[in-house]
Order: structure tokens, then sequence, then C-alpha cells
């Protein structure tokens, strides 16, 4: 009986590892269309997760700046040892004690009742002080300005955190649209080469028939060549770009990436024709806001400097304990009072000081405006790119069905013996180029479209 249980948990227990192990090996595999790259991206990757510490960091700032205009207690021990205490001596005096009372005072009783007065010591030899402080400021203009700031910085942090999620999105789909280009140029060249080695291994054997000539064998080896050339670099250029992509991701280099979307998934018309036709609205970009802020913490660097002509006030309660204390102790164990503290004159410094945070609001202004025109000027200039990539792409779309159709009637002439191998070969070359031609089209108007749609941060919309 104990064998069979045996046997059945051991059993169990197989099963279990065989579960687990094909649950792991389904995540070995990690697969994302665009829109999930994009997803995962802004949760996972670098950038964007040390974005997001740079935000809780500025939420604590707040409370830095806010906690100092709250109480704040301070608590203090010391210990004391003197070497030699100080001492005070008052003198002699009259101790009615030692005058007689069974007879008439006289001059020399007086003076016998003269004593010299013990030495009073002015202190403890050791001695331990507990120190409670509690205070609260008042007013103070640079902690009012300085609270101001810190909640802008957090704005600031929120727009930052925001502008890398712009920028993330747009270069993973960038890099997403070019591997779905490479994979298909890696396709097309392996099929290709595939389709010149049987058509080299057709003629080698009628040139043994003597049917073709040598040139004609060897202008085909050299496509052959040309092709596994073009063919290596377009692979090792994927190969890098999915390192690329995996680093946008957030995940390991060993890790398996499948792209399950495909490229005329990409190419999205509609929503090309509506950025073509959108307004630029610079207080939508999150380049504009950026320099808005920017402009608020200027403006208040200068506040913080004209606030230095105003006083600071702030109350305060001390309580202090001793140990031990000397006979004659004149300090107050409890204290309580107001302290004001007034820059009356600094010989221009804050004058000086004002300037130029004057000088450095205007200059953001100037910036501001500037990059503003700027940023008008360069969504014109993308839209136009993006209108010149869309005609490229059709043209380059025509093209290639062109060049298709001149390289399948070359071919169907060369294996029927009418046609050069020379003529063969100029058109599957002018083949490639059209079909390289057009893939690069197809990847610089995604590629367009994702830097307009940056700029009017229409990103996260389609």
């Amino acid at each position: 009986m104990k064998q069979i249980k045996s046997i059945v948990f051991f059993f169990i227990v197989l099963l279990i590892i065989q579960l687990t192990a094909k649950q792991i090996s389904a995540q070995d595999t990690l697969r994302l269309s665009l829109e999930e790259a994009v997803k995962f991206a802004l949760e996972n990757n670098t950038d964007i997760r040390n974005s997001l510490l740079d935000l809780r960091a500025a939420n604590r700032k707040i409370w830095e700046t806010t906690a100092i205009g709250l109480p704040q207690v301070s608590a203090k021990a010391q210990y004391s040892n003197i070497f030699t205490v100080p001492q005070i001596s008052f003198g002699s005096f009259l101790d009615p004690g030692l005058l007689p009372t069974d007879r008439p005072l006289t001059a020399q009783d007086i003076a016998n009742a003269y004593v010299q007065a013990p030495p009073v010591k002015l202190g403890v030899k050791e001695s331990t002080t507990f120190d409670l402080t509690v205070s609260q400021l008042l007013f103070n203009g640079s902690y009012i300005v300085g609270l101001q700031a810190s909640r802008i910085f957090y704005q600031l942090s929120e727009q930052n955190l925001q502008r890398t999620r712009v920028e993330v999105a747009a270069s993973v789909r960038d890099n997403y649209a070019m591997l779905l280009v490479a994979s298909e140029n890696i396709k097309i060249l392996r099929q290709t080469r595939e389709n010149v080695q049987k058509l080299l291994e057709e003629t080698r054997e009628f040139y043994h028939q003597g049917f073709v000539e040598q040139t004609d064998v060897d202008q085909l080896e050299v496509t052959w060549n040309n092709l596994g050339n073009s063919l290596r670099q377009v692979e090792s250029a994927y190969d890098i770009g999915l390192r690329m992509l995996k680093i946008q991701l957030g995940i390991e280099s060993q890790a398996h990436l499948m792209l399950t979307d495909s490229l005329p998934a990409l190419i999205n018309l509609p929503a090309i024709e509506q950025s073509l036709h959108a307004s630029f609205d610079p207080q939508r970009s999150i380049y504009y806001q950026l320099l808005e802020t920017r402009e608020r913490l200027a403006r208040l660097d200068l506040n913080r400097e004209k606030t230095d002509y105003l006083p600071s006030v702030a109350a305060f309660y001390n309580h202090q304990e001793k140990t031990k204390r000397p006979e004659f102790d004149f300090q107050p164990k409890d204290v309580i009072g107001v302290s004001v503290q007034w820059n009356l004159f600094s010989s221009g410094q804050r004058m000086a000081r004002i300037a130029q945070k004057r000088l450095e609001l205007e200059k953001t202004r100037n910036l501001k405006d500037f990059q503003t025109r700027a940023l008008q000027v360069q969504a014109r200039q993308l839209a136009d790119q993006l209108a010149v990539k869309r005609e490229a792409y059709f043209n380059n779309q025509k093209n290639l069905q062109l060049a298709q159709h001149i390289y399948e009637r070359s071919l169907i002439k060369y294996r029927e013996g009418v046609g050069a191998s020379l003529d063969l070969t100029v058109n599957q070359n002018q083949y490639l180029n059209a079909l390289s031609g057009f893939y690069q089209s197809l990847f610089d108007l995604i590629a367009a479209h994702n830097q307009l749609d940056k700029l009017l941060n229409n990103l996260f919309l389609n």
C-alpha cells in the first residue's frame, strides 16, 4: 500500500513538473503586436522607470519644502565635568548664637561672635543637561515662494515623464517598422537567391550541353554572390535592430521576441490624412508645455530674490532640565519667545542678484518665443515631409509592380532561350532595387507619420 502511494505521489510530482516546464516554455517567446510593444515599453522601459522615480522624488521634495513651515522639535543632551568648580566667599558675619546671654555684652564678645562664612560654589562638578526646543516659522517670503516652486517642479517632472513616454513610443514604432521591413527583405532575398541558385544550376547544365556560354554561368554566379552579401547585411541590421528593440522594451537580450504585426497593418492611410490636415496647437505639444513650465520657474526664482527684502519671523519654546543644579542658578527652565531676522542693508548685493534673475527670466522668455516659432515651422516641415513620403510610397509601389512584371517576362524569355543572361541580370537588379526602394519608402512613410504625430501629441490616439 505504501508503494502504491509512493508511485502515485511520484507521478503527481512529475505531472506538476511537466506542466511547469510547459508554462515556462510558453513564456520564453514574447509575442507582441505594435500596440502591445508600445504598451510593454511604456511599462518596462528604463528611461520611463527612471522618470517615474524622478516624479516620486519630486513629490517627496514638495513635502520636504512644506515641512519647513511646520513645527520643528529638537532635543539635546550634554554632559559636563568641571575640573575646578569656581567659588565665591561673602566674608564674615555676626552669629547671634555665639553672644553670651548671662552677662552684659562687651566689645570683645561681639568681636568673638563674628565667624567666617563658608564659600559658595558657583557650579557643580558633574552635570547632565537635557534641552528641548520647539520652533514654528511664522513668516518667511522665501519659504512661500519655495513652496510654489516645489509644486511647479513636480509639474515639470510630470511633463518630463510625458515627454519620455512620447519619445519612447515613437522610437518603438520606428524600430518595430524597421524590423518588419528588414524581415520582408530577408524573405525576398532568400527566395530570390534560391531562384537564382536553381537558375544557375540549370544554366550550368545548359553550358555542359553547349547551349549557353561560360559568361552566362559567371554572370549568374556573380548575381548569386551579390545576393548573399546583401542578405548577410540585412540579417545583421535585423539582429542589431532586434537587440535595440529589446533594450527599448526593457527585456533581456537573450529573450525570444516575435513581432506579430505585418507591414500592411502599420500603414494607416486615413490616420495619415488626418495628421496631414491637422492644425498645430503649440499648447497641446509637450515640448511647448515644458517651455512654459521653465518660464514659471524662472519667474519664481526672481520672486524668491525679491523676498530677501522681507523679514523672517519665528516663534520658539525651550525647556531645560539639569540633573544637578548649582546653589545659585538663575537660568529658567522654560522660555518662550519670538525672533525676527531682517537684513536691512546689503550694499547693493540684493539688487544685483534681482537684476541677474530678471535678465535670466527675459532670456527664458526669448528662448520660449524662439522655440515656439521653431515648433510651428517644424510642424509645417514634418507635414510637408509626410506628404512627400506618401507620394513616394505610391510611386515606389507602382515601380515595384512594373519591375516585377519586367523581371518575370525576362526570366521566361531566358528559360525559353530567347533572352540573354545579361538582360536577365539587369532586370533582376532593377527589380531588387525597386523592391528595396519600396520597402524604404514604406518605412520612411511610417517614420514620418510617427514624427508628425509625436509633435502633434497624437501618438497615443492612433
